[in-house]
């Protein structure tokens, strides 16, 4: 499932943007704290970010320019300013398209479906693409995408990061130290917020219909035992 961050300050309209975001089987997560939305981005690692020009505190061009120090997230602008030059600054800002309000919702979901592709789905850069398997299981790190057999499952950064380092290492036992190494770059990080990637790895294992394969090795670290069928191998 794709995380789609929505940072709008009419709460109408963001609730009206999560209602079709969720009917099209996308989770929408709206922002509240428009002082803390390179935070909350940090902490969802959405896949993609609609977001308006007129907020309080920083206005949206500021948030563009914060996310694209560090993400190439595709972003969608969606603003009452419907001038040439708002249009021109958002883009140069780094958002990847522009609309202006009032918007039909089926057409923001049509742009936000192309966007989608055009990042992780049918349109994205194949060339050279890498791939990390075992047993079937498959890892599209470019796209941030987990398969097995004829399910797959959308995964944010990290979630990436952990899943390459538990399959390449699988069935081994992965260290606490080298999680932390991966993720975080040596900064410090509790025991909390590593128990909480886990289960969302755990959590996304399930979607695929993996259970127990995440095994918790007390005062070493993680494996990832071969519990799972590769039904094309039959």
């Amino acid at each position: 499932m794709y995380d789609i961050m929505i940072v709008e300050d009419d709460g109408k309209i963001a609730a009206m943007l999560q209602s079709h975001i969720r009917k099209y089987g996308y989770n929408g997560v709206i922002v509240e704290d428009f002082e803390r939305v390179l935070d909350r981005f940090k902490e969802i690692e959405p896949h993609m970010v609609l977001l308006d020009i007129n907020l309080p505190s920083y206005d949206g061009y500021y948030w563009c320019r914060q996310i694209r120090s560090f993400s190439t997230c595709p972003i969608i602008v969606i603003s009452a300013r419907s001038g040439k030059m708002d249009q021109l600054m958002a883009l140069e800002n780094g958002a990847d398209d522009y609309m202006t309000k009032p918007f039909h919702y089926e057409i923001v979901m049509a742009k936000i479906r192309n966007q989608l592709r055009r990042a992780y789905g049918d349109y994205a850069a194949k060339s050279e693409e890498r791939v990390v398997s075992q047993s079937g299981l498959l890892l599209y790190p470019e796209r941030m995408e987990l398969h097995l057999n004829d399910k797959s499952v959308a995964l944010s950064r990290k979630e990436t990061v952990l899943m390459e380092t538990l399959l390449e290492r699988c069935p081994r036992v992965v260290s606490r130290e080298t999680i932390l190494d991966k993720l975080w770059d040596d900064a410090f990080v509790d025991d909390n917020t590593l128990s909480v990637n886990i289960t969302r790895i755990r959590k996304r294992l399930a979607e695929l219909g993996i259970e127990h394969a995440l095994e918790t090795v007390r005062g070493s670290g993680y494996r990832l035992n071969l519990v799972w069928k590769d039904e094309s191998a039959r």
